[in-house]
């Protein structure tokens, strides 16, 4: 038995998680090896979300081990493209036989991931993807909401569209803006969802009193933004929004500034999540904002370590000399909710009863409480979703160089603490 001052020890150095023998137990008791497969976008263009995935699943493997817990983790890479994470989704079920699914990062992993386990009869519990575009994205006719389905196997956490509308628009009302607002949406799971004209920002930013310029979809990867510049110019925009991939946001940029475009305010879901995509902007990403889902200031602690935030944030930087980011909390909690499943499954070999355990998961996460109890969609209850706190943020430029992100809105979750105000865009 490991002691709890070597837990917290291994978890701010490692980030593992616990490798004490009870956490599987009674599950792996007697003798049942369990088996759980994890997908999440490792390279191309998506690949910054998956930064923390070896950290943490190297330091579950390690500690599995150490207990002589009979559990395996394999890992498969969607390479950001949802053909592929279909496709190594099918070889987890077929060829490895898993038992679970885990699955992280922007809808074009986790739907196809989702819908080819529900396909098979597998249970999967998903993540870093907003609500919405992982469940309407899933339905097989998403412009007929009547036809739509609840799901029978997976299950999402994550916060919604409404969230993250809310915690845009709070940031906004702190400046003097003329409301004229700027869309910048892909044609892809995310930027489809967050332009949709009933579920996603259009009617919402209407209701409070801002006009939408939206140029129309782009497709990702793009090498010219012209025409949504020029666009955002005629309109006389002082606040830009979206929800864009990294590289692109950072081409869209640098024209912007090129073409003579700076907004007031530039909140961009997805692409300013990362330091290192703010950083590769130089003096250029002072005061972009984003929402913020997880930090070391989140008041959570890990059900496995009894780790902090903090704590488990530092182990990464130990380890990988890199800044913490924010997937990190949420590829920990993926294992955390999976090692409380095996726990409560006498046989983890059994689909239905996993399912089950999955569905009656009540759990305090190092993100927050994980039970799915449902979020709504009208006409429908997504009865599978448990959405976990959002807040707001912006770069800061430090003296010494790199960025700070600073905690600029907190209404929508109070007791996670604010350590700023909204400064305008130079």
């Amino acid at each position: 038995m490991i002691t709890r001052r070597r837990l917290l020890e291994t978890a701010a150095v490692g980030g593992l998680l616990s490798a004490t023998d009870t956490i599987f137990k009674p599950a792996l008791a007697a003798g049942k090896a369990a088996k759980i497969g994890y997908v999440s976008p490792q390279s191309g263009p998506l690949a910054a979300f998956a930064e923390a995935d070896k950290f943490i699943i190297d330091g579950f493997n390690a500690a599995a081990k150490a207990a002589g817990l009979q559990v395996q983790v394999v890992v498969k890479d969607s390479q950001s493209n949802p053909n592929r994470a279909a496709e190594v989704a099918k070889e987890l079920i077929v060829s490895d036989k898993v038992n679970l699914m885990l699955v992280a990062s922007t809808p074009e992993t986790t739907n196809p991931v989702s819908t080819t386990c529900e396909s098979e009869g597998l249970p999967c519990i998903s993540t870093v993807a907003p609500w919405q575009p992982w469940f309407i994205g899933q339905q097989g006719n998403p412009g007929d909401p009547a036809s739509w389905k609840p799901f029978s196997s997976s299950y999402h956490f994550f916060w919604g569209l409404e969230d993250v509308i809310a915690v845009f628009t709070n940031m906004w009302a702190q400046l003097s803006t003329n409301k004229q607002v700027g869309g910048l949406f892909p044609n892809d799971g995310d930027g489809n969802a967050w332009g949709d004209p009933k579920v996603g920002f259009p009617p919402v930013l209407t209701e409070k009193g801002y006009k939408l310029i939206d140029p129309g979809r782009y497709q990702n990867l793009s090498d010219d933004f012209s025409a949504q510049i020029n666009a955002f110019k005629s309109g006389n925009v002082e606040v830009i929004t979206g929800v864009m991939i990294p590289p692109d946001f950072t081409t869209f940029w640098n024209q912007a500034k090129q073409k003579g475009f700076t907004p007031k305010i530039a909140s961009i879901g997805k692409a300013l999540l990362f330091p290192q995509a703010v950083e590769a902007l130089g003096k250029q990403g002072h005061n972009l904002s984003s929402e913020v889902w997880w930090t070391p200031s989140h008041p959570f602690k890990s059900s496995l370590t009894g780790a902090s935030a903090k704590e488990l944030a530092d182990g990464f930087t130990a380890a990988t000399k890199r800044p913490w980011t924010q997937p990190i909390g949420f590829v920990h909690a993926l294992f955390e909710i999976a090692a409380d499943v095996l726990k409560r499954v006498d046989d983890p070999t059994n689909a239905d009863k996993m399912i089950a355990a999955v569905a009656a998961t009540k759990l305090d996460t190092i993100v927050g409480p994980i039970a799915w109890n449902g979020a709504k969609l009208p006409p429908f209850a997504a009865k599978n979703v448990c959405k976990t706190p959002l807040v707001g943020g912006q770069w800061r430029l430090k003296d010494g160089g790199g960025y700070d992100l600073v905690i600029t809105d907190n209404k929508t979750a109070p007791n996670i603490p604010a350590s700023g105000k909204m400064e305008p865009i130079a």
